[in-house]
């Protein structure tokens, strides 16, 4: 998975391209605040199986976020966080929803594995493969399983049967214990003392998503929205 300074400077890209004027010291503070939110859950591997690295890394928290926003801003009489700070504060809260599911939980599932819909279904999914166009076999994706039969094998692409595409499933959270700096042992199984190692880029596109990311969130603070004047 990627450490928390990789995400960071994802969500200070997204932050840059999507909040427009709302783009602000307070609201990059905020969806830095919330991407860290769900690596509390590496905690629970210190007295517990259950729920580590998944009891706050899922797409069900996003989600029933998602849907408070929708009663507060279009079933209430009177939006709560309208009436507070405006136009700003709903895009900011919309952001912060987003960077939630996007800005660490779905990019935990690209480059490491994450229980997507814990705890309605414990299954780590983890998003591998490639997408090709073949000139003799066509669009060709191996991110999702599509065939029809339940095996969790390398996935195929192209003209696989019906059935549901599905990423690839790792295991589910009593089978996959993902170690971490808080637990890095927790198979238990190391002799002697345990390095624990604090990540910062894990492969090439993790410095460089690291390097662009800090740029370009440093050069919104610099350079703002405004074109100067002639």
């Amino acid at each position: 998975m990627p450490s928390l300074v990789v995400h960071y400077a994802f969500v200070g890209l997204l932050a840059a391209t999507l909040l427009g004027a709302a783009f602000d010291r307070r609201s990059l503070l905020l969806a830095l605040a919330v991407v860290t939110f769900p690596d509390i859950d590496s905690f629970i591997a210190l007295f517990s199986e259950v729920g580590h690295r998944a009891a706050l890394t899922n797409l069900v928290i996003p989600a029933m976020l998602a849907a408070l926003l929708v009663i507060d801003l279009h079933v209430r009489e009177e939006s709560l966080i309208r009436a507070r700070w405006g136009a700003y504060g709903v895009r900011v809260a919309w952001f912060c929803v987003f960077v939630y599911a996007v800005g660490h939980v779905l990019f935990d599932a690209v480059s490491g594995g994450a229980n997507l819909l814990w705890p309605i279904h414990d299954q780590f999914y983890q998003f591998r493969g490639r997408l090709e166009l073949s000139t003799q076999r066509g669009i060709v994706q191996t991110f999702v399983e599509t065939g029809t039969s339940g095996g969790s094998g390398g996935g195929s692409g192209g003209s696989g049967g019906g059935g549901l595409p599905t990423p690839n499933a790792m295991g589910n959270s009593s089978e996959i214990q993902m170690d971490t700096a808080v637990d890095p042992d927790p198979s238990g199984t190391a002799d002697g003392p345990v390095d624990r190692i604090f990540p910062v880029a894990r492969g090439g596109w993790q410095l460089y998503l690291l390097v662009v990311g800090t740029l370009a969130t440093a050069s919104r603070f610099l350079v703002g929205h405004d074109l100067p004047e002639e």
